[in-house]
């Protein structure tokens, strides 16, 4: 007798297929066309980017941290080694967080700028949707009123989504090239705050397309914080050593204020990208 077989479940909706490696570039394709979707409903088309470090912390938290190390060495007839140490690391980030209160005012400053133009609104904060300086740039657009975006990323360790990004436009990707497109495909300028190795991946990245036009549209680029950059990366080195020339310096700016980054930006992009009625005149690289 012949068997009467249940219908089995459509390709796009089987969920061990979908997560399998035979399907990793459809998992790749949703990275791409998920988020144009959502943009192109939330009407973004231009973003300001802001890269930095998730470990840079609000000023208030790192005062609190050296309060408490600095009462506990007051209990300590000998300091050991290690508590020394705990006070020279609570001492940098108190140091540090000045970066943190920077990246807000100017993600506070392009927003309020932004809101004034025509709508909708232009030139949006997008940040890596993390905490430290990822949440600095969307605490700033938030307190000015303005949208912002995160593109997150699912990680081990740190990363989770803050409470400043808009509900709509918060992003978890799983492919970090995926992520990194996002960031580079709306963007008209990039602010790169101090950080470490994913800091330094997407801004090296972003040189190196800039250096070989592959980036066709202008973007303006600035390492914020010329001390902590200089210290990290020796540019008269590469220079030196022929593994750049003295014009690759003009793909980006050191800006050490909120007030003189915000003053640049305003004037690249109004010059670049506005008409004198406030409109676009062009959208994507």
């Amino acid at each position: 007798m012949k068997r009467r077989l249940l219908k089995p479940p459509k390709a796009y909706k089987d969920i061990e297929f979908l997560n399998s490696p035979d399907a990793r570039i459809i998992r790749m394709l949703s990275e791409f066309l998920e988020p144009q979707r959502r943009f192109r409903h939330e009407q973004i088309k231009d973003t300001i980017v802001m890269f930095g470090s998730a470990r840079v912390q609000p000023r208030k938290d790192t005062l609190a941290l050296l309060r408490k190390v600095e009462a506990s060495l007051r209990k300590s007839r000998r300091p050991t080694k290690a508590e020394l140490q705990a006070l020279r690391h609570a001492e940098i980030q108190v140091e540090m967080s000045r970066y943190y209160e920077d990246a807000v005012e100017l993600a506070r400053l392009l927003t309020s700028w932004n809101k004034r133009l025509t709508a909708p609104q232009r030139f949006v904060i997008c940040s890596g949707g993390g905490p430290g300086i990822m949440e600095a740039a969307n605490k700033g657009a938030f307190m000015a009123g303005g949208k912002s975006i995160g593109l997150n990323i699912s990680l081990p360790f740190e990363q989770f989504a803050n409470g400043y990004i808009t509900e709509k436009l918060n992003f978890e990707f799983h492919y970090f090239f995926m992520r990194k497109f996002w960031f580079v495909y709306l963007a008209k300028a990039l602010v790169v705050f101090p950080g470490g190795f994913g800091t330094m991946d997407e801004l090296l990245e972003v040189l190196t397309l800039l250096q070989t036009n592959k980036i066709k549209k202008k973007v303006a680029v600035i390492m914020y914080g010329g001390e902590y950059w200089n210290r990290i990366i020796n540019f008269d080195e590469l220079i030196n050593h022929g593994m750049i020339t003295r014009e690759d310096m003009q793909l980006f700016k050191f800006m050490d204020t909120p007030k003189e980054a915000f003053e640049h930006l305003k004037d690249f992009l109004t010059k670049t990208y506005l008409k004198g009625n406030g409109t676009m005149k062009t959208t994507l690289g």
